[in-house]
C-alpha cells in the first residue's frame, strides 16, 4: 500500500519535514541542483500536497 502525505513540519533547523499515511517521516528539501522541490518553501503548495502518493524511503527498505 503507497505512503500518502498526511501534513508538514519543521524539524529544529527549520527544514520541512514530511508526515506520511505509513507512520513514517521524510526530510523533503529544495537544495539545487540535488533535489528539485520548491513547492515545498510554499505554503499553499506544501498544502495541495497533503493526500498526494508518497514513496516512502524507509518502507521501500522494509520489503
Amino acid at each position: 500500500m503507497p505512503s500518502r502525505i498526511t501534513g508538514f513540519r519543521q524539524d529544529e533547523e527549520g527544514h520541512w519535514v514530511v508526515l506520511l499515511s505509513c507512520g513514517h517521516s521524510q526530510h523533503v528539501r529544495h537544495q539545487p541542483p540535488f533535489s528539485e522541490r520548491p513547492w515545498v518553501l510554499d505554503a499553499e503548495q506544501r498544502a495541495a500536497k497533503v493526500g498526494a502518493v508518497f514513496d516512502c524511503g524507509w518502507c521501500r527498505q522494509q520489503k
